[in-house]
């Protein structure tokens, strides 16, 4: 399976970034790690004209904590969350996630931003994101994962707007998250996150719905 033609065009800063999908409109597509958009390429179910790789913006690589919350930069590999010692301490059901995502090669090129701009209601973060009512940083605003993860593979990212940052709460306590699946790299087929939290246990739902959804009555 071939990708239709496309350019591809390498951004060296954020407003490069931003002229470039400016310039292509509807048929631009960000790429970082591109383990979710380079599948549906392939597959000619997406089908750019244009691709703007953010990959070399450093500055989106960043872990930290600050007041209470974990700040993950957008270009985070999932080998990065799973091994980061803030990510273990601070955020362990995270690193839990991200070590079970795809395989090694998965792990080693595809970002949590990228996931998360894919809403996809398979995606196991956008899971841990809406349970843990995490704010998503873009370059343009600020906004809960409740508002972001619109629909399937929906957001309300505009044509030249990324996503930045993943802001979550602190939350060492007690969790788990297990999916059933065909093949450990596979997707969710159905998947479900627990979270204890100081106002009591979070719940998330993956596959289970156009979006994932945070179990609030459970």
């Amino acid at each position: 399976m071939i990708p239709s033609a496309f350019e591809y065009h390498l951004a060296t800063d954020v407003e490069h970034a931003r002229e470039l999908l400016r310039d292509g409109g509807d048929e631009a597509k960000v790429i970082a790690g591109g383990m979710s958009l380079i599948p549906l390429m392939k597959l000619r179910l997406a089908q750019p004209t244009i691709l703007v790789d953010v990959g070399r913006l450093d500055q989106w690589r960043h872990i930290t904590v600050e007041r209470g919350r974990v700040r993950i930069g957008a270009l985070c590999r999932h080998a990065d969350l799973a091994r980061n010692p803030v990510v273990r301490e601070h955020l362990p059901l995270l690193a839990a996630v991200a070590a079970e995502v795809g395989d090694a090669q998965v792990r080693a090129r595809g970002t949590i931003g990228g996931v998360l701009a894919h809403a996809d209601s398979a995606g196991d973060y956008c899971t841990v994101a809406r349970m843990l009512d995490a704010q998503i940083v873009t370059t343009d605003r600020r906004m809960p994962a409740a508002e972001f993860l619109v629909d399937f593979m929906t957001t309300p990212l505009r044509p030249d707007e990324l996503v930045v940052e993943v802001d979550f709460p602190v939350a060492p306590g007690p969790h788990a998250y297990l999916k059933f699946r065909r093949r450990r790299s596979d997707w969710a087929m159905v998947g479900v996150g627990v979270q204890s939290t100081p106002e009591g246990w979070r719940v998330g739902l993956t596959s289970v719905g156009n979006t994932v959804l945070r179990a609030v009555a459970a």
